[in-house]
């Protein structure tokens, strides 16, 4: 156990990783929107500051939530990607989001995405966690075949476009 932490405790050792103000926010972001870019994730909505954000995200780096790796297609970029480890944390997303659903203010358009696995239930979510594998872990990587009809990713993404459309066509920077 480093000398820093608090306890044992499953919680605590959890918010030691969670417990700030962005890192949930930067693994939203990797998992919600397919951002895996520095400058991706720096035009986030909440406007994170770049030094922050490169601290967080060598943070996650470090406690194995994402890998870092030289983007083929650029050689002055790195993609980031989920480990297995980030993406079981896709069902705590879930019910993070319906709980903020129901009792916060939430913009619909913000609230589309989570609609679609909430209402989807434990397959969808299922289904696209395997996404996330085949996405971020590589092909071979799935624990099911690929269910027929669209992917959940982008049934969350018509979704998400379809409450912009409906509140007037306002988006926010690269969501």
């Amino acid at each position: 156990m480093r000398k820093d932490m608090r306890s044992t405790c499953p919680i605590n050792l959890s918010l030691e990783i969670f417990g700030d103000r962005w890192t949930l926010l930067v693994l939203r972001d990797v998992i919600f929107t397919g951002a895996r870019h520095f400058r991706e994730l720096l035009n986030g909505p909440e406007r994170i500051s770049s030094n922050i954000l490169a601290d967080r995200l060598a943070q996650l780096v470090e406690h194995g939530l994402l890998t870092k790796a030289e983007d083929p297609s650029h050689r002055q970029k790195v993609v980031y990607s989920l480990t297995e480890q980030a993406i079981q944390l896709v069902p705590v997303f879930v019910q993070l989001g319906a709980w903020g659903t129901r009792y916060l203010p939430v913009g619909d358009e913000y609230a589309a995405r989570g609609e679609v696995l909430a209402t989807g239930g434990p397959a969808a979510v299922a289904a696209f966690m395997d996404e996330l594998r085949e996405a971020h872990l590589g092909p071979g990587t799935r624990r099911q075949p690929a269910p027929a009809g669209p992917a959940i990713a982008a049934q969350m993404q018509a979704a998400y476009t379809a409450a912009l459309d409906r509140a007037g066509g306002r988006r926010p920077a690269s969501r």
